[in-house]
C-alpha cells in the first residue's frame, strides 16, 4: 500500500520516533493557532463606512452593492 492510499493514522504509525515528535509539535501549533483565531473578537472597524451612500441606496441595495464590490 502506498502513502496515497494510507490513512493519516497509518502514515503517522509508520514514522520513526524522532519524526513523531515533529508531527506532535506541528499538530500542537495548529491547535494553538486555531484556538487563538477562535478567541479573537469580531472587528467592527468598518462600521459606518457606507454612511455616505445611504441617501442613494436602501439597506438592501447596499447589501447587494457590497456583495458586488466584494467580488
Amino acid at each position: 500500500m502506498d502513502a496515497t492510499t494510507k490513512s493519516l493514522e497509518e502514515l503517522v504509525r509508520d514514522l520513526p520516533p524522532e519524526m513523531l515528535a515533529e508531527v506532535r509539535d506541528f499538530v500542537e501549533s495548529l491547535l494553538k493557532k486555531r484556538a487563538q483565531a477562535q478567541d479573537q473578537e469580531l472587528q467592527l472597524d468598518w462600521r459606518g463606512a457606507l454612511r455616505d451612500q445611504r441617501e442613494q441606496y436602501t439597506a438592501v441595495e447596499l447589501e447587494h452593492k457590497a456583495s458586488e464590490w466584494w467580488e
